[in-house]
């Protein structure tokens, strides 16, 4: 269906729809990329010296997509908040130490960095960018992403 724009208002309405499904989508993968960091840090290692509460475990949290400013925003984060009922530590310095390659505070073998890997594989790397350009090809948007390294666009 063509749609007649004729001011940048009509173009924010018109886009909003597939701006707010493509955010939501991303931000779907990033939850579901942490959430797989978060069980690979549980399996990695069994402490000797503390019993798992596992709240950590359970702390991802994503925010559906909703229109936001001039723009659409969705959330995903760890929720340090919920994990209280650790013991001489906070939920906070609980995710500061996965994302420190520790659990527990200790040295171990198994070394994931939570959240660092989270963003490694989803923003750091392009594929959240491949994904927004290939959401919004779908819907009939043409867009060029230009290459960092050559300076060319794709078509």
């Amino acid at each position: 269906m063509l749609k007649r724009i004729n001011n940048m208002n009509e173009l924010q309405k018109a886009l909003m729809p597939a701006m707010t499904r493509m955010v939501d989508v991303m931000a779907g993968r990033v939850y579901q990329t942490l959430n797989y960091f978060l069980n690979d840090y549980y399996k990695g290692w069994t402490p000797d010296s503390y019993r798992r509460t596992e709240a950590f475990l359970r702390s991802a949290v994503k925010i559906d997509a909703e229109p936001y400013r001039n723009g659409v925003r969705a959330s995903v984060y760890i929720d340090y908040d919920s994990m209280d009922d650790y013991v001489n530590a906070s939920g906070f310095e609980v995710a500061q130490w996965a994302d420190s390659g520790l659990h527990g505070g200790l040295e171990v073998n198994h070394k994931p960095h939570v959240w660092q890997d989270t963003m490694d594989e989803t923003v750091n790397n392009g594929s959240l960018l491949d994904m927004a350009v290939q959401y919004l090809r779908s819907r009939g948007i043409a867009v060029r992403v230009k290459s960092v390294q050559s300076g060319e666009s794709d078509g």
